[in-house]
């Protein structure tokens, strides 16, 4: 049995989420995830130990049953990773008032009220700090006119970083990271992903180690606290 304390990452069943769930369980890190939907590479992560959780952040009465199910089992969290996220353009075939409501709930209201309510766990953490990360986008900071919801409601989730990095201080970290391109999809074609690329200095995918060496740092950091960290590949100078 791992001696050290659990981590919570949501949204862990692919990409990123799921890069980080193995890294930690093969750390020998308690990892307690959540998912959204069933999807194979859920198993291998139960084989590992971790801690699923199925959790639908747009129903609070599941984000309730996940708060309770973790205050019943757990003593102390070592982090949050705020993973979960939904990518809605305004041309979804929903109603504008949809997009914008399903976007702040799962990027904001989702996170604040986790926080609120897990944080007795990460003030009961037996390390010389706790951290919350927030996973941003490099769109909170500039906007998008394709995605306008999505980036309005990763600028709030920006500002929660700020705000429970002033509540929670100095027991509790609070950052966020906002990166451009982490992964290409494996069906984008080569037009997108030439336009894509293009976007940045560097010419290339960040890759999920350098995201992984992202969080590391934050977690490390003894000292960085309210603050969001770019991952932009020099984006922003183009």
């Amino acid at each position: 049995m791992s001696t050290e304390e659990p981590l919570l990452i949501t949204g862990v069943a692919k990409r990123v989420g799921l890069h980080l769930a193995h890294t930690f369980l093969d750390r020998g890190i308690p990892v307690i995830g959540t998912y959204r939907s069933q999807r194979p590479t859920l198993v291998d992560l139960e084989r590992k130990g971790a801690e699923l959780h199925q959790c639908d952040f747009n129903d609070e009465a599941q984000i309730n049953a996940l708060v309770q199910a973790i205050v019943q089992k757990h003593h102390s969290l070592r982090a949050i990773i705020h993973n979960a996220s939904d990518w809605l353009s305004e041309k979804a075939d929903l109603q504008s008032s949809e997009i914008m409501r399903r976007m702040m709930q799962v990027h904001v209201s989702a996170p604040y009220l986790l926080n609120l309510a897990l944080e007795p766990l990460l003030l009961a953490s037996h390390a010389m700090h706790a951290d919350i990360i927030h996973v941003g986008d490099y769109v909170s900071s500039r906007g998008s006119k394709k995605h306008i919801a999505y980036a309005a409601s990763k600028a709030a989730q920006d500002n929660l970083t700020q705000s429970f990095a002033s509540k929670l201080a100095p027991k509790v970290k609070v950052n966020s990271l906002a990166p451009a391109l982490v992964l290409l999809n494996e069906d984008d074609d080569d037009d997108y992903r030439r336009k894509a690329l293009d976007k940045s200095l560097m010419q290339r995918e960040g890759g999920l180690d350098e995201f992984k060496h992202a969080i590391d740092y934050l977690l490390q950091s003894h000292y960085v606290t309210g603050r969001v960290l770019p991952m932009d590949g020099g984006r922003h100078l183009r």
